[in-house]
């Protein structure tokens, strides 16, 4: 996938999981591209470490192990967050 696919698909994960944990967060867009791109690369790394292959190209089952990448992601991010405020 070329960078402009990335980026889309980190969009789109990225507002998915901001939708499954809503929440405020700063950085607005950019950030949220950031998980998502992030989150595709950790939902990948992690379902393939449990032996459920690897992906590629765009497809239903990838979108999940992004999605649910990116929602650790964000999950850790606000505990992170969390404990500074402490």
């Amino acid at each position: 996938m070329g960078i402009i696919s990335w980026i889309v698909l980190g969009l789109i994960v990225g507002v998915i999981a901001k939708l499954v944990m809503p929440g405020k967060d700063p950085g607005g867009i950019f950030v949220t591209i950031l998980i998502g791109i992030a989150g595709a690369f950790v939902g990948g790394f992690i379902s393939s470490l449990l032996g459920f292959g690897s992906f590629s190209g765009f497809n239903f089952k990838g979108l999940l192990v992004s999605v649910g990448g990116a929602v650790l992601l964000l999950a850790a991010y606000r505990m992170l967050k969390n404990r500074k405020a402490s």
